[in-house]
């Protein structure tokens, strides 16, 4: 088993797609060979939803700025979605260089101190081209430095058989001295799109507090600008990405919405158990805390499918490097 530390855990998901051991959608992933040594977090609410799903060593709901790198195990992987608000294309007006951007440097920092074998990193799109792909060229100059090869590719994780447009950044730091490429997984749902109906078994459901009222999409049919609004979803295609932003759903903004019934124009936004479904958590999947807690960490988190086929390639990678 290759011992591994999670940083920036949040409720999960990166977590569970690199244990595997789970279903989703009538396909059973397998067990992968890792075990979580050490997981880390500075939203409490998230850390007790990893404690309610997960068997890991070691739970430390602490500023990983505080966080001494003797303090954290030896181990073979180290995992790290560092904040992405900052890297947003959605919001370009954000300062780039802010604390939260600068995040990475503390998993360069345990990457240099702790030496593992391979580092996973994951990111929002835009980390790749915000400043004509400066910032990005800085973080891998950040992991050569402390001793690694980047290999870095663009993923989407409707192309995994997830049922959500979601594109993000994978960055795979390999230890120098594995000389070996790493190659990124092959894309098994690339030419057939897992659909959105997979996550909303029915669209009219009897809960009152999930539907948009009248003024509001009337404010919408109204609104002056030509931002879109009222993203209604078709059940057939994946789902627009969704964000932490479910918490707020407003049809009078860009996030995803459905349209239960066009003749009366009846709107409403995904339950927190059918935007866990988009994000590709199993059904067995606990999340703690409210309701608004469960949309900002369902929201935040990594698609679990996604990151289940970066982790196995990883461990194919390992396996191979580590007989030689």
């Amino acid at each position: 088993m290759y011992k591994v530390v999670s940083l920036f855990c949040g409720c999960g998901g990166a977590d569970c797609g690199i244990i595997g051991g789970f279903n989703y959608n009538n396909k059973t992933y397998n067990k992968l060979p890792f075990d979580i040594i050490y997981a880390t977090d500075i939203n409490e609410k998230a850390i007790n939803t990893l404690r309610a799903n997960f068997r890991t060593k070691q739970v430390v709901c602490k500023d990983i700025c505080e966080t001494p790198s003797n303090e954290i195990p030896a181990h073979n992987v180290l995992v790290g979605g560092f904040p992405c608000q900052s890297f947003s294309t959605v919001n370009p007006t954000k300062d780039p260089f802010d604390d939260r951007a600068n995040l990475y440097k503390q998993m360069v920092r345990i990457a240099k101190d702790k030496q593992p074998e391979i580092c996973i990193a994951e990111n929002v799109k835009g980390l790749m081209t915000l400043h004509n792909g400066q910032i990005l060229q800085t973080i891998r100059n950040a992991f050569d430095d402390a001793g690694y090869f980047t290999y870095c590719q663009l993923v989407n994780a409707a192309d995994y058989g997830v049922p959500q447009k979601r594109e993000r950044m994978i960055m795979i730091c390999v230890r120098k001295d594995m000389t070996q490429a790493f190659q990124f997984p092959q894309k098994p749902n690339a030419k057939n799109w897992v659909p959105l109906s997979v996550a909303i078994p029915t669209l009219a459901i009897s809960e009152a507090k999930y539907y948009f009222s009248e003024k509001a999409v009337l404010g919408m049919k109204n609104a002056k600008n030509n931002m879109k609004r009222g993203l209604a979803q078709s059940l057939d295609t994946p789902c627009l990405t969704i964000t932490s932003h479910l918490a707020k759903t407003s049809i009078n903004s860009r996030d995803p919405v459905l349209l239960v019934d066009p003749a009366k124009e009846l709107y409403r936004r995904f339950t927190p158990r059918e935007a866990a479904r988009i994000q590709s958590f199993p059904e067995s999947f606990i999340f703690e805390g409210t309701e608004g807690d469960a949309y900002r960490q369902i929201g935040n988190a990594i698609p679990p499918v996604m990151f289940w086929y970066i982790a196995k390639a990883v461990a194919d990678y390992l396996n191979a490097n580590m007989k030689r």
